[in-house]
């Protein structure tokens, strides 16, 4: 199924497709995730398409550099990732909460311990 998103301001904007859809959604209690809010889900990188603003996007990494976490220069918001999964395939990690029309807070929510990693 196929989700458009954006950034607060506009200038950052981008289409996904979820095999399946949505049917759950991660929250991490990672010192980024646990204050940014974020509610996750994954896809193939190869499933996600930058509609516009790559010149507006900075990246921020930390702890073992793994994911880069994608921002809006502008007004700031982090609605997508980039990283590996434990196989080695590129992913995106959209942040639920900046996709247009979506009703996360019908979907359940998986708690994962990232303050372990």
């Amino acid at each position: 199924m196929k989700y458009r998103g954006s950034c607060q301001c506009g200038k950052v904007a981008y289409e996904v497709d979820v095999e399946g859809g949505i049917t759950e959604v991660m929250s991490c209690n990672c010192s980024m995730c646990s204050r940014r809010g974020s509610l996750l889900t994954f896809t193939p990188r190869s499933s996600f398409k930058l509609l516009r603003g790559e010149p507006d996007l900075t990246t921020y990494t930390f702890n073992k550099h793994a994911i880069q976490h994608r921002f809006c220069k502008h007004c700031g918001i982090q609605s997508f990732a980039w990283g590996t999964d434990p196989r080695g395939n590129e992913m995106a990690a959209i942040n639920v909460r900046c996709l247009e029309d979506f009703d996360f807070e019908a979907l359940p929510v998986k708690r994962v311990n990232g303050k372990a990693f």
